[in-house]
């Protein structure tokens, strides 16, 4: 039991202490770089989704 407080205590101190939250504009600017990228990573799959799509519609009405 005695192990299990110091591991929580351990980790208390490491958060409020050692770890370096970011501000509220770095917060910003990262949450926008993901939500671009993954539109844009979104955007690709689907293109290439279609593109795979209709080459295999052509592929089976030749026969």
């Amino acid at each position: 039991m005695n192990k299990i407080k110091n591991l929580f205590g351990d980790s208390w101190t490491e958060v409020m202490e050692n770890v370096t939250w970011p501000t509220f504009s770095e917060l910003t600017a990262s949450s926008t770089l993901v939500l671009v990228a993954s539109l844009i990573f979104a955007l690709v799959v689907g293109l290439i989704d279609f593109a795979f799509k209709s080459g295999l519609e052509l592929f089976y009405q030749s026969f």
